[in-house]
């Protein structure tokens, strides 16, 4: 998990926004599926978790309905545009064009402007808080043996000394 989030955040810091984005709209998929029962993602885990470890500082811009249906529409359609979100449209503008200012919780017309750092770093932010607590969950525990990972030295009986992601 740890993996996906300094991934994640190395990707903002190389200005790799689209992968960015991508990896931290699904973190909040992935962190409810982790700690639920059926190990598995649903919209309202989505959005409990988004409220809870997000929400907070988006309040009256942004909460967990409207990001997992921005999620929706970008994972999904590679759009910015959902039919049932608030806002007709997000828009990102990129920091190295912004002249070291941050444009961050504006509503221009139907429009939502968030700025893709801020955003993408408080996403991790809220994982890394969700993780110290729920490593010591045994839903988590469960769940966990099934996650996607990094495994240096192979792994046996499939493939042995070389690294791989499985």
């Amino acid at each position: 998990m740890r993996d996906l989030i300094n991934q994640t955040r190395l990707g903002i810091r190389s200005n790799l926004y689209y992968l960015s984005l991508y990896g931290a709209l699904a973190l909040p998929d992935i962190c409810g599926a982790l700690s639920s029962a059926n190990g598995q993602a649903s919209g309202e885990k989505y959005k409990k978790w988004f409220d809870k470890y997000v929400g907070e500082k988006y309040e009256g811009f942004l909460d967990g309905e409207d990001c997992y249906f921005f999620r929706c529409s970008l994972l999904h359609q590679g759009s910015s545009q959902h039919p049932k979100n608030t806002y007709g449209r997000y828009i990102f503008i990129e920091p190295s064009a912004s002249g070291g200012n941050i444009f961050h919780c504006n509503v221009l017309n139907d429009a939502l402007n968030i700025d893709v750092r801020v955003f993408c770093e408080d996403i991790l932010a809220g994982a890394e808080t969700w993780l110290a607590e729920a490593e010591k969950d045994e839903q988590f525990v469960k769940n966990f043996t099934k996650f996607m990972r990094r495994y240096e030295n192979g792994l046996a009986p499939y493939i042995v000394g070389l690294p791989v992601i499985s």
